[in-house]
């Protein structure tokens, strides 16, 4: 905290790492490094499988809200076509947060950028328009308390609402000098400073997992796509809550110690980082069986990326499957096409239809489904321990010599 400032305006700070949180964050880098080489490759199948992580990062993100979508309605949100079966507040809530993240993908490569307290605003806006009770993009009118849905108990309060203006202006201040803290954790400090914040009346979590994907990709290590841990969060929601209970104690103490919440953090980019790893080795090898199939069977190429929606275990339709060549007009094919092409994919037995007219969409037929569950089978045994649970090695190394 610099002098002179209240502590009731200070942030709060990242703690030095430890020998422990350096090793992880070393092997956290090293992951990213073997997924950056791998993806920056020119290969056809990093296509579906961006679009589908950028699916599951809004899905991701809204569910931990109550905001419950299929992924393959979340991809279809994406692509702008209608859902299956998300409710309309739902699909409105998915649709903001795309545009939010779409904003953020556009700004990881921009050079005349700097943070601001209107570009968090903005952000804001992009993603809870659809409801105008939650001041979007303004900064909430008056005191906010996050209370548990079960019981009905206050878990947190915000700081007084006079103090947000400055306190967001801090914020903003630290992204823009950067600091020395490496971009994980300056990207987890701006997560937990601006949820402790709360400066909107909704949305508050949405916005610093936002920010916190914004921050990872100025940094240019990763595509946008993969940098982001919402797909974790998700996964983990009671121990994301816990943990930031935890750290803020029911109210805004900046002056607590924010080591739990950057070990966590660091734990959610580890995990993902190995997931992705074995997502990339796995819709490679998918992705082969299919060109493979696609042409012995005769099929257009245009047909892969589809077949790899079904065998996944995405819904495929008619408008997605057009969608997913919208943005490349040399690429684009019309209804009927697209229409010939999924009939004969259900000819050969690759596709099985469900449905009538617009409500029609394809399942992967039992050979397809195989095809991804033999990979599936194949996986090897991946390390999901707590690297914070581990012994001190040199504990072991003075058991050893006991």
């Amino acid at each position: 905290m610099k002098e002179g400032n209240r502590l009731s305006d200070a942030l709060f700070e990242p703690p030095d790492l430890d020998e422990v949180e350096l090793s992880v964050l070393a092997e956290i880098d090293e992951l990213r490094t073997k997924l950056r080489w791998q993806l920056n490759e020119p290969r056809r199948w990093v296509g579906s499988l961006r679009r589908m992580q950028f699916a599951r990062a809004v899905q991701g993100s809204n569910s931990i809200e109550g905001y419950e979508a299929a992924l393959d309605d979340a991809a279809a949100i994406d692509l702008g076509e209608e859902p299956l079966d998300a409710d309309e507040e739902t699909r409105l809530a998915l649709k903001g947060y795309r545009d939010a993240m779409t904003y953020v993908l556009q700004l990881a490569g921009e050079a005349d950028f700097s943070y601001s307290g209107q570009l968090i605003k903005s952000l804001h806006f992009m993603m809870t328009n659809h409801d105008l009770r939650n001041r979007p993009g303004l900064w909430r009118a008056g005191s906010i308390y996050v209370r548990n849905d079960e019981t009905g108990e206050i878990v947190y309060e915000g700081p007084d609402v006079d103090q947000v203006p400055e306190l967001m202006q801090r914020l903003v201040e630290g992204l823009n000098d950067g600091g020395d803290a490496p971009s994980l954790i300056r990207g987890g400090m701006a997560h937990l400073n601006l949820v402790m914040i709360h400066p909107f009346r909704d949305g508050n979590g949405r916005m610093g997992r936002c920010l916190q994907t914004l921050v990872l990709a100025r940094e240019k290590i990763l595509s946008p796509h993969f940098c982001s841990i919402e797909e974790y969060l998700s996964r983990n929601t009671e121990d994301y809550y816990a943990v930031l209970g935890r750290v803020g104690a029911g109210a805004w103490h900046p002056e607590r110690d924010a080591r739990p919440w950057i070990r966590f953090i660091l734990v959610a980019h580890l995990r993902q980082a190995r997931t992705l790893l074995r997502r990339v080795k796995e819709t490679e090898q998918l992705w082969d069986r299919l060109e493979r199939s696609v042409k012995r069977s005769g099929l257009p190429e245009r047909t892969v990326p589809v077949l790899w929606d079904a065998a996944m275990g995405y819904r495929v339709r008619n408008a997605t499957y057009r969608a997913m060549f919208n943005g490349s007009p040399d690429e684009a094919i019309s209804e009927a096409v697209a229409s010939r092409d999924l009939r004969q994919l259900v000819e050969l037995g690759l596709l099985v239809p469900r449905g009538e007219k617009r409500g029609r969409f394809y399942l992967p037929s039992r050979e397809l489904w195989d095809m991804r569950q033999e990979i599936i089978k194949a996986r090897d045994r991946r390390d999901d321990s707590d690297p914070f649970e581990r012994p001190d090695p040199h504990l072991l190394d003075d058991l050893q010599r006991a």
